[in-house]
């Protein structure tokens, strides 16, 4: 019976790489065919499309390189894509801890509403949207690709940000209300640091999208100035249309910042997009020390110190010490004079 339940294994793991193997080959190809293909010249490509380069032509790339325009689209897709990706974390994020962490009537239904807008692809709504930014006037400009950028990512960051955080123990925020801190110092101080593989998977998704975006910016974008390089590649091959080879190295080097970045962020996307299923175990290792560190420098202190303390403590009196009470001793619950003993704290500046 082992024997099988082996063979199974074997069969299933065996099943299993040759599909990855058939899904990687799938993505690489076209990216190894543009890699390549810049290399080479038009009669390469026309006898020997999918061989290595011989001779190998850098001229291409040279080109592209050279060109003032490739780095002007460069630089307006650079910073279209790190401010929508901005905007939409951080309103995202606000918006998911209102969400997950706090209860008021029509929270369920607020967040449907925001889930609702994954239903509306953005085709749907371009005629609409062109109407809106002409009269704001905000056609050839980086805002009326931004913000209509952030507004169709908050949907899906809503929901992946508010899956994650509804996971955090609630042992962690009643340790932070005692120690001070309050609804905005926990999700700043506490819930952000140790979001940080979600947030990560968030940023990647927002990034690569806005990076690729093709459609708003041909509405929005008429003239050259804020051009992105999505733009850039239909136009460059509409100007070396019969240059092949240098549309590709083009192509290549406008895919290539977007590649770089995932290949650093592909641990942190794949530990966010995998966090659903440990169910907060990998959230519950951090508490303790590591979660209450992060208070320490807002914590009340003692008068002159500047030390941290965990809570309130009374100030030393300067008066004579009474005398150490026996544990057989009733002890005082009132001091002389009656009434409650005056407590004065002294609170870090944050």
């Amino acid at each position: 019976m082992s024997v099988d339940t082996g063979r199974a294994r074997l069969l299933r793991n065996t099943g299993f790489y040759i599909a990855a193997f058939l899904a990687t080959g799938f993505v690489a190809t076209p990216i190894l065919f543009a890699l390549l293909g810049g290399f080479k010249d038009n009669q390469q490509l026309r006898e020997n499309a999918l061989g290595l380069p011989n001779p190998w032509h850098v001229e291409h790339y040279v080109d592209v390189l050279a060109n003032a325009t490739f780095w002007r689209q460069l630089g307006n897709s650079v910073f279209i894509a790190l401010a929508t990706t901005f905007i939409v974390v951080a309103a995202a994020a606000a918006v998911a801890y209102v969400f997950a962490r706090f209860q008021f009537k029509g929270r369920e239904g607020l967040f449907t509403l925001f889930a609702a807008g994954m239903m509306f692809p953005f085709a749907v709504a371009v005629l609409p949207l062109f109407i809106i930014l002409r009269t704001f006037e905000m056609l050839n400009s980086p805002l009326g690709v931004i913000l209509p950028q952030a507004a169709f990512g908050l949907p899906l960051t809503i929901i992946i940000l508010r899956s994650f955080f509804r996971q955090i123990p609630g042992e962690v925020e009643e340790a932070a209300t005692i120690d001070g801190a309050g609804p905005w110092r926990f999700f700043i101080q506490i819930l952000l640091p140790m979001s940080r593989p979600v947030i990560a998977t968030v940023s990647v998704l927002a990034l690569v999208g806005s990076w690729n975006s093709y459609l708003l910016p041909l509405v929005v974008l008429s003239k050259p100035t804020w051009q992105t390089l999505p733009l850039g590649v239909t136009q460059f091959q509409g100007e070396y249309s019969t240059e092949t080879a240098k549309v590709l190295a083009f192509v290549m080097l406008a895919m290539l910042p977007a590649l770089i970045f995932y290949a650093f962020a592909e641990r942190h996307l794949i530990s966010g997009l995998t966090s659903g299923g440990t169910k907060g175990l990998a959230v519950r290792r951090q508490t303790g020390p590591e979660v209450m560190g992060r208070l320490r420098a807002c914590r009340p202190s003692r008068p002159g110190t500047g030390s941290p303390v965990g809570l309130p403590r009374r100030e030393p009196s300067s008066g004579p010490r009474r005398p150490k009470r026996h544990a057989t001793q009733t002890p005082h619950r009132t001091r002389r004079g009656g009434g409650p003993r005056r407590e004065r704290v002294h609170f870090a500046t944050c």
